[in-house]
């Protein structure tokens, strides 16, 4: 999908008078915490707090911050100080201002806010400091959280002919969902992830029987380009990323970046946007960031091939020219393409990328018409040196090859030759009735579907598959959640 709700927007304001603050943590242990907070209520009238919050770092210096918490019972924040304050749903994030950004380690920093209330005012028993745990979590910041207890490694796939295989030669699908939020979060200013993504949240999509999570990634923010809040992007941003796919894996699940929304200029036929920069879908990634990109993720999780790189979200060039064999050729080798006006980095260029920086891991490429068509991707495939490549597709019910007889015809070609993984399925009409129908033709092909999208909006405006991140489904997910139940993956 390429338009995420709006979000919240809150503002900064003057200075809060000292107050008292009460620690939440319990009797110390031998081993500190890697961060320690202090929340309080400052004072309360009918319908508002006033609340404060001082954050202990007990780890590694840090250069900038990014504190987060989740609110019980409805809450809002208002207005804040000493700290960028934000909120998405229940999720708060508080993140340095420009003056207090460094953190030394066993150093505090102090902030504020005034909030709105209604029937209760619970306080939050659990708080994110740069994505590590505090209070609780006993490890340095910049060490990867132990894996679950309840979980288990994921596999690492490999194609096999028209199949995913595992280490052992076992035959894998990838059946799971999308977790949307960091491709919009970092380039609006508002934080990384849209709700939360710390270990309950995680648990509660593998209790789904889901073996995979699809994770969109913003360009711009991983690179840490200079229009984004620093906060929010370059080593933060990745950190973030890196923690997230930790937890994923730590639940035995498969874990799929890929990039989302990326730098380049376009105003033609389809265009999401006018804007240069990462803030819509692009018809294809540009040639000035993308292979920086997929290098530098490549590279990251080279060490990691239980990861799977998705190289571009929804291409669509055949939007920008009327000739398809001139999509075909862009979407391919890129560079100077009918109708777009900056350079295309094509998919060769991507994979190229991401296997000069030594990963093997399994590569998807998705086709033309947002990833709807793959009519001629066999004799567009790009050339792939570790043999470890698949493609992607994406369907809604408002897509034009969204029947079983498209499907046949246009899919399952790709299906007898390449492993074939439906990035996407949704539909916008609250109810389950289409992807029932998509679910069943992958079954019967042996092939692999990912649900959009593990997040709580309004399924009447879009697909969303859950109510609460508790993993309540809406009545579209219900689809999803009972029939992944069915299957063993």
């Amino acid at each position: 999908m390429r338009h995420p709700p709006p979000l919240l927007s809150l503002w900064v304001c003057a200075a809060l008078a000292a107050a008292a603050l009460v620690p939440l943590t319990g009797t110390a242990s031998a081993a500190a915490p890697a961060c320690t907070v202090e929340y309080s209520v400052t004072g309360q009238w009918s319908g508002g707090f006033q609340g404060a919050v001082k954050v202990t770092n007990n780890g590694a210096a840090k250069d900038g911050w990014s504190l987060s918490f989740d609110f019980a019972d409805g809450q809002k924040v208002t207005q804040g100080w000493s700290a960028k304050w934000s909120q998405s749903g229940t999720t708060v994030t508080a993140a340095n201002e420009a003056w207090n950004g460094a953190l030394a380690a066993g150093a505090s920093v102090s902030a504020g806010f005034v909030g709105s209330w209604s029937g209760a005012n619970t306080v939050p028993t659990s708080f994110e400091l740069n994505g590590v745990t505090c209070n609780t979590d006993t490890t340095d910041p910049t060490d990867p959280p132990d894996p679950d207890p309840g979980g288990g490694a994921a596999p690492v796939l490999k194609v096999s002919g028209n199949k995913l295989v595992d280490a052992s030669g076992a035959t894998r699908r990838i059946l799971g969902v999308n977790r949307s939020g960091a491709e919009f979060m970092c380039v609006q200013g508002y934080g990384i992830f849209d709700g939360p993504v710390d270990d309950a949240a995680i648990r509660a999509i593998a209790d789904w029987k889901a073996n995979a999570v699809r994770i969109p990634l913003n360009e711009e923010c991983w690179l840490g380009l200079d229009n984004i809040k620093p906060e929010y992007g370059g080593a933060n941003y990745q950190e973030a990323i890196k923690k997230l796919v930790d937890r994923v894996t730590a639940h035995g699940m498969t874990p799929i970046l890929e990039m989302h929304w990326s730098h380049g200029q376009y105003t033609g036929n389809s265009a999401g946007c006018s804007d240069v920069h990462a803030t819509c879908q692009k018809p294809m990634p540009d040639a000035r960031y993308a292979p920086s990109f997929w290098s530098s993720v490549a590279s990251t999780f080279k060490a990691r091939p239980e990861v799977v790189l998705d190289l571009f979200n929804e291409p669509y060039p055949d939007r920008a020219t009327s000739s398809l064999s001139e999509a075909w050729a862009c979407w391919k080798d890129g560079g100077t393409c009918p109708g777009i006006g900056y350079e295309v980095a094509g998919m060769q260029d991507m994979v190229d990328a991401v296997r000069a920086a030594g990963a093997t891991n399994l590569i998807l490429a998705g086709g033309l018409a947002y990833s709807n068509d793959l009519r001629q991707w066999l004799a567009h495939k790009p050339s792939d040196p570790a043999g470890n490549l698949a493609a992607a597709w994406h369907v809604y019910n408002f897509n034009t090859c969204s029947s079983e007889a498209c499907w046949d015809d246009q899919l399952a070609p790709v299906a007898r030759q390449v492993p074939l993984v439906a990035g996407e399925i949704g539909e916008n009409t609250c109810s389950h009735a289409f992807i029932d129908r998509v679910m069943k033709w992958f079954d019967d092909h042996g092939q692999s579907y990912l649900g959009w999208t593990w997040n709580t909006w309004d399924c009447s405006s879009g697909p969303s598959l859950i109510s609460d991140y508790d993993g309540t489904p809406t009545s579209f997910g219900v689809g999803l959640r009972d029939h992944l139940k069915t299957l063993t993956g």
